[in-house]
């Protein structure tokens, strides 16, 4: 598996609580560049629309060599998974007012693109700063214990 992009405030902003992987259709000049590492999820989200799953503002660099077969880097990318999880995911959305986020695009062993897509449920400015605030006290403890482990 090789990671072309992840997005890393994902898990900043929000608190996940489900992963899932999802297809992508792409153009030739997409591949490409993405092989190139020419891609990043910054401001990207995902959305349920008739019963399809798309991607939006999903950033995949122009490739050098395209001309004018060349694709738009910003546009709407349709997602790629079952209709019963599509379904599903539809239901946890409206249900309980979840968001749809990807948190990274990589290659598969088989060289197709896949989409992890994270159902998260969005973070209050104090919740980051508790969240924070647990992952350093957590990283302290770990250093204390390795430097008893060391004496």
């Amino acid at each position: 598996m090789k990671i072309v992009c992840t997005n890393r405030k994902a898990r900043r902003d929000y608190e996940i609580l489900e992963t899932m992987e999802a297809g992508m259709v792409l153009r030739g000049t997409e591949v490409k560049s993405l092989r190139k590492g020419g891609a990043h999820l910054k401001d990207a989200y995902a959305s349920v629309e008739r019963e399809e799953l798309f991607l939006y503002n999903a950033h995949i660099a122009p490739y050098e060599m395209g001309n004018r077969y060349n694709h738009e880097p910003l546009r709407t990318r349709k997602l790629l998974m079952h209709a019963r999880e599509i379904r599903r995911l539809l239901g946890k959305i409206k249900e309980k007012g979840l968001t749809l986020i990807p948190l990274k695009m990589y290659f598969n062993d088989a060289g197709k693109v896949k989409v992890e897509l994270g159902l998260g449920k969005g973070r209050r400015a104090y919740d980051k700063r508790r969240a924070i605030a647990d992952r350093d006290a957590e990283r302290e403890m770990q250093r204390a214990l390795k430097d008893e482990k060391h004496k």
